[in-house]
């Protein structure tokens, strides 16, 4: 199962997020809630999957998204976003992000798009 790094500025959403992929097995092990503090703790635990929110304050989900994709080409980024973020979804897809999912979500979808972006 995956080691997984969740970043997302509101904590109950961090929350949903490990309750939807817990219960699959997966561990989390590591939260952030801004783009900054992703990015250390995706050097330091070098996780299999980010979950990474879009719209966070001090460096958002594409800018950190893109600087740990720089650190590793092969990270494996679902984004995790409001409606109506769809230009920044194409920009994230462009540099390299495996899915998105957008809020509010069904577990199953969260789960469905880790397992697409670990496959």
């Amino acid at each position: 199962m995956a080691r997984i790094l969740i970043v997302d500025d509101a904590k109950f959403m961090r929350t949903l997020v490990k309750d939807a992929l817990v219960p699959k097995g997966h561990e989390i092990v590591g939260e952030a809630e801004n783009g900054n503090i992703a990015v250390e703790n995706y050097k330091k635990l070098k996780p299999d999957l980010v979950t990474m929110d879009i719209t966070m304050r001090e460096k958002d989900g594409i800018e950190a998204a893109e600087e740990i994709l720089q650190i590793d080409p092969s990270a494996k980024i679902i984004m995790v976003t409001a409606l109506g973020q769809e230009n920044l979804l194409t920009k994230a897809i462009k540099i390299g992000v495996k899915d998105f999912v957008v809020k509010p979500f069904p577990p199953e979808r969260l789960q469905k798009a880790a397992e697409k972006a670990l496959s």
